[in-house]
């Protein structure tokens, strides 16, 4: 009788309930969770299947503006070395300044009268403001050895090939939704200041202006052109992008033939060794998601 009594009397368990904040529960620890927590669970749900020629495609961009980078450093050793005059400088600037300006008519469907007249008035005020600096840059590194400038100016240029942006341009059109990324404006102070460096070599002060105008035309608006190029036609850019490889290629070859082998090798690592590399990699990625993962709003927030 008592002990019937002591049965009926003692608390029954109560069940354990999955709440995200109803505090601990009697009779069960914090982290406890029962039979169906691995229910939910997914494997490789995010896990993008990446095609090679796709890769390899998206790989040329990056080849593309290797190549650029380098036949800048290719103007900068032939200037150093008394090859092209000011004059030369000059004729190039003024070539690739109308070039520049006629692939954005041909290619920019959004181009428009007022934006046209922007960016010659940018483009104005840019080459007046670096012509009246230019005596100033000349002068700047007057105390420090050629050796020194070179020292710097290398990490520079890898600086900025490691955080340039290869998807896009910093040059944006005005009332462009995204804004240029820190890294991307970081990469470009980096290749100003390395043609700062480099142009403060020079003889003389119209040299300072023409290799100026030069570096900041292609580090600037050389980005914009590719991307108006590749966003008109994948095919043109493609074609764009290896005739560009080519000539690069030809031109380092006069130059030396260690950097030649040196830039075909970088070419060929970047463009088909390391697309295969992230498909092979993708073999070996395993993702889990379950009940564990943190809540994403599946709508956005604005104000």
């Amino acid at each position: 009788m008592d002990n019937g009594i002591a049965e009926n009397s003692s608390p029954t368990r109560s069940k354990w309930r999955k709440v995200a904040y109803g505090g601990m529960q009697p009779g069960f620890d914090d982290n406890h969770t029962d039979e169906s927590f691995l229910e939910d669970i997914v494997m490789n749900a995010n896990v993008v299947k990446r095609d090679m020629l796709k890769v390899m495609q998206d790989s040329v961009s990056i080849s593309e503006y290797l190549c650029i980078v380098a036949l800048v450093g290719l103007v900068w050793t032939y200037t150093l070395r008394s090859t092209l005059d000011e004059t030369s400088l000059l004729y190039l600037d003024v070539s690739l300044l109308g070039s520049g300006f006629l692939l954005l008519l041909l290619t920019e469907e959004m181009l428009s009268l007022n934006l046209l007249l922007h960016y010659l008035l940018n483009v104005f005020f840019f080459t007046t403001g670096l012509y009246v600096l230019a005596p100033i840059y000349q002068t700047l590194t007057r105390s420090i050895s050629s050796d020194s400038i070179w020292a710097v100016t290398v990490p520079l240029l890898i600086l900025h090939l490691f955080l340039h942006d290869y998807s896009g341009s910093t040059v944006r059109a005005p009332g462009a939704l995204n804004n240029p990324t820190l890294t991307s404006c970081i990469s470009l102070n980096a290749s100003i200041v390395a043609s700062v460096f480099i142009a403060s070599r020079l003889p003389s002060s119209i040299h300072v202006f023409a290799i100026m105008l030069f570096s900041l035309q292609v580090f600037l608006f050389a980005p914009l052109i590719t991307y108006c190029i590749k966003k008109y036609s994948f095919r043109l850019h493609l074609c764009f992008a290896f005739s560009l490889m080519a000539v690069t290629l030809a031109f380092v070859y006069t130059l030396h033939r260690l950097l030649f082998v040196l830039l075909l090798g970088l070419l060929v690592f970047v463009t088909l060794v390391c697309p295969y590399w992230l498909i092979r990699l993708q073999e070996y990625k395993f993702e889990i998601n379950g009940p564990w993962d943190e809540a994403k709003l599946c709508f956005a927030v604005t104000d």
